[in-house]
């Protein structure tokens, strides 16, 4: 155990001659380098607070203002204008010094404010500068020249070789929209869904609450915005997801999958060596922060890093009416779950990382423990899978103090959780798209007690080497977690390895001490909690019906060269499926961030518009080509048009949703407001975005190929949509629905999917499909069911 192995580092006995002390010098010293990482540690992290915080200067610009302040002077000439002069009659310690000491004194000082203030100025209009978005809605390659002359301006002020936080001072407030335009967008988005009596008494209701209760709200939100670094992030974090009771399994918490043809080893442990060394790198690189600045892709525009603050020593801890995100500095360990046991494994040892092959050796020595499960340990975790107000409860009950609470302090601070599964899980077998819908739910929800969903991310591992992850989705949104994701996996196979029998390379240190298993005490009424919550997990698991595909008939490569966006294409394609499956258009949800600004999360498009609907109508009546493309253009323009406008600060349903919050605080009711929140959004979509493709060779590894995430259905009797678009030949698809709603299918709307993304490009390549289908690079497929 590892108290038995730190209690040797200190021991004493009492005698007659008195104490008896004794010391371990090599533990003393495992403590002292223990420290000195963490000390290290604290230096970096405040050399990167001074960096940041002088952006876009650098500090050894205050040393080039001194010396041409003190170069000036020797000059006897004078470029504080008489400033200097007043500071040195001000000076604290003057009668100690000579003059010439006070008068360089008075010139450092005068040097700092200076370099100061113009480190203010320079952030002020590197802010005025990112808040310029016009650029977004120009014709690409046709910039107008304040364009022009502003990104000669941005290049200027954003300085050079920015970290991850440089840009965070500088990134502008997110804008306030008007309630005149929010409203004419929102009536104008569900025109197509409403009858004209449903859509004239809508508009009633805006116009009641325009005139009267908005204006009053509105004056409440510019408040805020003008205090807060943003007036949506902490409410929506607040409301949407940590005020939910319900499980947050399936219904706020998303996956990230393997890659879709290639497992780099079939050993469960070596694969766990490498990816959580790869993870661990990521870490290192992240508290450094040497990873570079997200940008908006094929643009040198930053995007908000504020969420990636969060990625590592998370958790969600329950309460009875909100649940809370706690965040610990560090974590020198991960909680590890196998066969119905938690264990604590020390990552580091002396202040340093544990090797690939060090970290396999002790994965394997957890899968070699044959020791049981203590009663009511197995399916602990389905707690954190079930209702909220039974886990905050029975956390208050039974693990507030003694040896319960020690462990499940212990897992709640960990870096992450890491699952290892005894399920072999891929594309494998006969049926490799079903074995794929299998994977999808194993991650999603597990056995419901085998994934701590509570945890910022869990790594799941599998018997066979394929892995995956599990994130709670309150902290961060997707894109966080997937660029960890990429470089965790780009790192694992490309630059880490493994051996010829392959195991992680390196030697092993067997001197290492056993990973330490946690003790719990679970009472019997305790028991019973956990079998509730397990009930409830697993009634919403069964429920769940996942189909997962990857689309090789043709990539974005095809699309671009129809001149039309790849998302506006896919969008509309879903807008098809649905409308050919259940003959009616709905209420659909597509993620867009809002990371141009501080602190910026999500925002809505509602990609079903007249403009859409009108093309899907004439295509499905058979109207001729030229006029379906003609409408097709006009509908991916405009789903466009709605893309940027809710990347820029001027999108509908967060506006809304605070204004609804604010009504809530003052204790009034809008009916305009409760009608709009109560829209259920029966097609929830979002992609899954490639962000690092410089560290994947499709050329030279063509199979390497990230297959994206998915996440639960929104509405009961709706579909959830997350789409990846790789490289130029391949998009991969993850939709989910619920079994209990006889009007959904996943493997159906599949197939829909498919036939639709088939069909508008059939239209828009003009008479020659066949022929144009037989160019397509099908993407890389498996060779025989051994790669599988």
């Amino acid at each position: 155990m590892a108290e038995a192995h730190q209690a040797v580092a200190f021991q004493f006995t009492i005698t007659r001659e008195g104490i008896d002390l004794q010391l371990s010098h090599e533990a003393l010293r495992q403590v002292y380098l223990s420290g000195l990482r963490s000390w290290k540690k604290r230096v970096v992290r405040l050399k990167n607070n001074v960096i940041t915080g002088v952006y876009p200067a650098s500090p050894s610009s205050w040393l080039f203002v001194v010396i041409a302040i003190l170069a000036t002077m020797y000059t006897r000439s004078d470029p504080s204008m008489g400033l200097i002069a007043k500071i040195q009659e001000h000076l604290p310690a003057s009668d100690s010094l000579s003059v010439q000491c006070q008068t360089v004194v008075s010139a450092v000082l005068f040097s700092t404010l200076l370099w100061l203030s113009l480190i203010f100025t320079m952030k002020l209009c590197l802010k005025q500068l990112l808040s310029y978005h016009h650029w977004m809605f120009e014709q690409h390659g046709n910039l107008s020249n304040t364009t022009k002359v502003w990104v000669m301006l941005v290049r200027i002020f954003s300085g050079r070789q920015p970290q991850l936080y440089s840009y965070q001072g500088s990134l502008p407030n997110l804008p306030v929209p008007t309630i005149k335009d929010t409203i004419k967008r929102y009536l104008e988005s569900v025109r197509p869904l409403m009858s004209d009596s449903e859509f004239k008494r809508m508009t009633t209701l805006a116009k009641e609450f325009e005139d009267s209760l908005g204006s009053r709200l509105q004056w409440y939100l510019k408040l805020k915005a003008l205090w807060a670094s943003n007036y949506v992030s902490d409410w929506w974090e607040e409301y949407i997801y940590l005020r939910g009771r319900g499980p947050i399994m399936v219904n706020s918490n998303y996956y990230g999958m393997d890659f879709l043809y290639v497992t780099p080893t079939p050993i469960q442990a070596a694969r766990a060596g490498n990816t959580l060394h790869a993870i661990l790198m990521y870490r290192r690189k992240l508290n450094k922060e040497e990873i570079k600045p997200s940008r908006i892709p094929g643009t040198f525009i930053p995007l908000c890093a504020a969420q990636c603050e969060r990625i590592f020593n998370t958790t969600r801890i329950p309460g009875d009416e909100t649940d809370s995100v706690v965040h610990w500095q560090d974590s020198e360990y991960v909680a590890v779950y196998h066969r119905g046991r938690y264990f604590r494994l020390w990552l580091y040892q002396a202040g340093r990382m544990l090797s690939p092959r060090e970290i396999e050796h002790q994965i394997q020595r957890i899968l070699d423990d044959p020791s049981p499960p203590a009663p009511g340990e197995e399916k602990l975790a389905a707690l954190t899978a079930g209702d909220r107000i039974p886990w905050a409860q029975a956390r208050k009950e039974f693990f507030s103090s003694g040896v319960n609470k020690r462990s499940l302090d212990c897992i709640e601070k960990a870096a992450f959780f890491v699952s290892l599964d005894e399920e072999e899980q891929g594309m494998m077998g006969d049926d490799p798209e079903a074995s794929l819908d299998r994977y999808a739910k194993s991650l999603l929800h597990g056995k419901c007690y085998d994934r701590w969903f509570d945890k910022s991310f869990s790594v799941v591992l599998y018997k066979n080497g394929k892995t995956g992850l599990n994130a709670e989705h309150s902290w961060a949104d997707a894109p966080i977690v997937s660029h960890m994701w990429e470089y965790v996996l780009a790192t694992d196979s490309f630059r880490l390895g493994y051996n010829e029998e392959g195991h992680c390379k390196g030697d092993v240190n067997p001197s290492l001490p056993c990973p330490q298993r946690l003790t719990w005490d679970i009472s019997v009424e305790c028991q019973e909690r956990v079998r509730r919550s397990l009930a409830v997990a697993c009634a919403l698991a069964d429920d769940i019906d996942f189909h997962v595909f990857p689309f090789r008939d043709f990539g974005k490569g095809n699309i671009k060269k129809i001149r039309m966006s790849p998302d506006a294409f896919i969008q509309a394609a879903l807008q098809l499926a649905y409308y050919r499956e259940r003959g009616i258009f709905c209420l659909t949800y597509e993620a867009s961030m809002t990371r141009l600004f501080r602190e910026g999360r999500t925002e809505t498009v509602r990609s079903c518009t007249s403009e859409s609907c009108a093309f899907i109508k004439a295509l499905e009546h058979g109207k001729p080509a030229d006029v379906c493309r003609r409408l097709f253009r006009t509908a991916s323009e405009k789903h466009q048009l709605l893309y940027r406008l809710a990347m820029t600060g001027a999108g509908i349903d967060r506006h809304l949703f605070c204004l609804y919050v604010v009504s809530q605080y003052l204790g009034v009711e809008s009916p305009f407001l409760k009608k709009v929140l109560s829209e259920p959004w029966r097609l929830s979509t979002s992609q899954t975005p490639f962000q690092q493709a410089e560290l994947f060779d499709f050329v030279n590894h063509p199979d390497f190929i990230i297959c994206g995430g998915g996440f639960g259905p929104v509405a009961d009797d709706g579909y959830g949509v997350s789409y990846a678009i790789v490289g130029e030949k391949l998009m991969c698809f993850h939709i989910s629905s619920k079994h209990s709603c006889p009007q959904t299918d996943s493997h159906r709307f599949g197939t829909q999917l498919r036939k639709a993304l088939l069909d508008l490009l059939q239209l828009m390549s003009g008479d020659q499909p066949e022929e144009s289908r037989s160019e397509q690079n099908h993407g890389p497929k498996p060779q025989s069911k051994k790669e599988l």
